[in-house]
């Protein structure tokens, strides 16, 4: 079933228009005034104020070296609704420049954010997660969200979150797991991104498989992969009507698939056909992760022998116009034809 879409509208008594706009390096230090002032409307109006100068990165810039960030630091805790949902989206706004994911980042930003994880209006999580989406594409984003011990509440929120929220957490899972999954390990982030691998939307499913990708591309991740049955799944994803299912499927597969586990397990699922499929399809966005999962797969005896009979798929494959696709399939095809 469709869910309603997270709304960022005013209440009706909030008149954006009437909002104090600001120009100029002069004005910013009179917006930065009102957000301390101790009438809501004031405040409010500030915000909407700064929300329109923020989309300009030389605005964001003066306004971390006014120090607006400890202020709004501050009003992330409000108990109106309105400030808190403007005060996040001013953050966001800021997080799309590269000076306001640094200023977020050196400021503290990231741990001031942890408590509206829970906060009961949609559009401020909503905005939250935004951010924490925007910062977690720098390395330095990314750890600092490990470094507030972020992963646990993420991994826990998979299971309640909104659909759009939910398509927020699974990316800055995955750009953070890509770092270290130690926390999402010990959270039982498998067992929950295996529960999404089925959802009906397929930004989702193609969004968990390739956070499975990211955990099982670590050493201490592939074994949980394999232990809790997630390989099953996966095969039956490389028939997915969307490509991007298909590729993060095929790419979790490939990774799992290092270990003696994942292969009997993939085998056990019938994974040679599927995959097969996926390289004959010269289009296909998983084509590179299918030949190299099947490379892994030729290991086995079993394996070899059912893709003896399929060489010429590969060799089909040494005209692909991408490189790294043709070596793949020359290194494919001295694997199945290896002789001991």
């Amino acid at each position: 079933m469709a869910q309603p879409r997270i709304s960022a509208y005013l209440p009706p008594d909030i008149d954006p228009t009437k909002a104090a706009l600001a120009f100029g390096r002069r004005a910013l230090p009179k917006l930065n005034e009102e957000l301390q002032s101790a009438e809501l409307l004031t405040q409010q109006r500030a915000l909407m104020a700064l929300c329109d100068l923020v989309h300009d990165p030389e605005k964001v810039y003066q306004a971390i070296e006014i120090g607006f960030l400890d202020n709004l630091k501050t009003l992330l805790g409000h108990p109106d609704n309105t400030i808190r949902q403007k005060t996040t989206e001013v953050l966001y706004l800021m997080s799309m420049h590269s000076v306001g994911r640094w200023g977020l980042i050196q400021n503290g930003v990231i741990s001031a954010l942890t408590g509206l994880l829970d906060d009961p209006v949609d559009i401020c999580r909503k905005n939250t997660h935004q951010i924490f989406d925007m910062m977690a594409k720098l390395p330095e984003g990314a750890a600092g969200v490990l470094q507030a011990a972020l992963i646990p509440p993420l991994v826990l929120k998979l299971q309640t979150e909104l659909e759009e929220i939910l398509e927020l957490i699974l990316d800055t899972l995955a750009n953070c797991l890509r770092m270290e999954v130690s926390e999402a390990l010990a959270a039982g982030a498998v067992g929950a991104l295996k529960a999404k691998l089925t959802h009906p939307s397929a930004a989702i499913r193609s969004r968990a498989a390739q956070v499975l990708l990211e955990i099982s591309s670590h050493p201490e991740g592939k074994l949980p992969v394999c232990d809790e049955e997630v390989i099953p799944v996966l095969v039956s994803l490389l028939e997915d009507t969307d490509p991007a299912v298909q590729a993060s499927a095929a790419g979790a597969l490939m990774f799992a698939l290092v270990t003696p586990q994942g292969r009997s397990s993939a085998m056990a699922a019938e994974a040679i056909p599927p995959l097969l499929k996926l390289v004959a399809e010269e289009t296909s966005r998983a084509r590179l992760n299918a030949i190299k999962a099947l490379t892994l797969l030729a290991e086995l005896p079993e394996g070899r022998e059912t893709l003896l009979a399929h060489t010429d798929t590969f060799r089909e494959c040494l005209d692909d116009p991408r490189e790294v696709v043709a070596r793949a399939a020359q290194s494919a095809i001295r694997a199945i034809e290896w002789k001991p």
